[in-house]
């Protein structure tokens, strides 16, 4: 399993070098819980919702964008392993790494209201408006109505026409899919309709700017805020938010070429 996950990891660093990638500008960053073992990000309405994982610690919480203020949160059951998270109207949707369970909340007071059930591991989820969209660290994402969590479809991922792996958090931006490659710095963007790769972002530029005496991990949280056009980037037991730009991708470019 290692040696299938490193040569998968690989084949996206040598897209990288083959194709150029988008490189990711710092507009400004902001605080976040160092000791956030973050899972899962999305923003609405002037919140930052944040699923956060190890066994023991796994929580959902609402979030202060500019503070990193914990303003609300539930704790998972010691046994769970919090992974991805998404909004469908006023409930959160938040899965869970290897127990085939996911949880659903209240919006507003984060109050548990059912839980749902599927097979494999759940990594990362997001919403595309009619679809709950879950990564399960291969190149495959799956599709499931809100309504019963009923499996509708699978999209698989390729980039010039290879698969990639390890695909983890997800968010839904200006009609792509964009997914952290795990263990990487690379953020790609997906076509929804064919599961092609249009772009590939190295966020290398991140990791560089963390200060300070903490044990960082991997890249991991994707947030849009769509009123105001922010991508809002972190990474598990990262000090800091960022707010980033793509040149040639968030700010004009907006097409899906990748072979």
């Amino acid at each position: 399993m290692r040696r299938r996950a490193a040569g998968l990891i690989a084949l996206a660093w040598a897209a990288v070098a083959t194709a150029g990638p988008q490189t990711v500008e710092i507009v400004t960053q902001y605080p976040h819980d160092p000791q956030a073992f973050t899972q899962g990000l999305l923003f609405h309405a002037g919140h930052l919702y944040e699923s956060t994982g190890r066994r023991g610690q796994s929580t959902l919480r609402r979030v202060d964008p500019d503070t990193g203020e914990v303003r609300a949160q539930t704790r998972l059951d010691a046994r769970y392993f919090g992974e991805g998270l998404a909004r469908v109207g006023q409930r959160l949707y938040q899965l869970t790494w290897t127990s085939g369970t996911g949880f659903i909340y209240d919006l507003d007071t984060l109050e548990q209201l059912g839980r749902f059930a599927y097979d494999g591991e759940g990594w990362g989820l997001t919403y595309d408006g009619v679809h709950l969209i879950m990564s399960d660290g291969s190149s495959r994402l799956r599709k499931f109505d809100p309504d019963g969590f009923v499996p509708a479809g699978t999209l698989q991922v390729r980039y010039r026409g290879e698969p990639v792996n390890q695909l983890n958090e997800l968010e839904f931006i200006d009609g792509a899919i964009w997914a952290n490659v795990w263990r990487t710095d690379l953020i790609v963007r997906i076509d929804p309709a064919t599961g092609r790769i249009g772009d590939v972002i190295d966020a290398g530029a991140l990791r560089a700017a963390l200060t300070g005496p903490y044990k960082v991990d991997v890249l991991n949280g994707i947030a849009w805020d769509a009123q105001r056009k922010r991508l809002l980037l972190t990474g598990k037991l990262w000090p800091t938010l960022f707010q980033v730009r793509v040149p040639g991708v968030l700010d004009g470019a907006e097409v899906l070429d990748g072979e």
